[in-house]
């Protein structure tokens, strides 16, 4: 029997029921990621209900998303990591797709969405892999790991990764807490708990 979708916390705000600060905070967001269309979803419909919260957090992940040293493919691949270990299904869905136009190989992607380790990466990726799983269970990272990635990175790349890794995060915390939908009729990634 399938298991009934739990219904979302936070209800979408309409264009005309808006705040001017939910206007630009919607306008910004559009702009930032070339979205047509005025409809935002996933976590920006989130952040649309705290607008001055969600200012700041649409312009880190603007910085997290486009402007790092970070190549996309290695940027993309840690956020699938973050998706895979929260089970954000918006996350996985959006990031997923990227993640492979940016080099990110088709098997890798299924491994990280089994849970498993993605053995046939290149090592950069693997080396992301086992610091970002490393963290989240531990909640550290020992020199071997640290190396590793910093040898990849260097100093500024290190601080932007783990910013990265933060900002999806939260994002997948917010789009968990407040089950945002995947749109109609799209599969969930990953079997919900319970």
């Amino acid at each position: 029997m399938p298991r009934k979708i739990a219904a979302p916390r936070l209800p979408d705000i309409p264009n005309e029921a808006m705040t001017p600060q939910q206007r630009t905070l919607r306008d910004a967001i559009m702009a930032s990621r070339k979205i047509a269309g005025g409809k935002l979803g996933g976590p920006f419909g989130v952040f649309l209900h705290a607008p001055v919260f969600g200012d700041i957090v649409q312009k880190l992940g603007e910085h997290c998303r486009y402007k790092t040293i970070l190549p996309p493919r290695l940027s993309e691949f840690a956020i699938l990591c973050v998706a895979r270990l929260w089970r954000s299904q918006y996350e996985w869905f959006v990031h997923a797709p990227i993640a492979e136009k940016a080099g990110v190989t088709a098997k890798t992607i299924r491994d990280l969405q089994a849970g498993r380790e993605p053995k046939s990466a290149p090592k950069d990726e693997k080396a992301i892999w086992r610091l970002v799983v490393e963290l989240h269970k531990t909640k550290r990272v020992g020199d071997r790991n640290y190396a590793s990635v910093h040898a990849l990175l260097g100093d500024a790349g290190m601080v932007e990764f783990v910013g990265i890794l933060g900002y999806y995060t939260l994002v997948a915390m917010s789009l968990n807490v407040f089950r945002v939908p995947l749109p109609e009729g799209k599969t969930p990634p990953f079997k919900e708990p319970g």
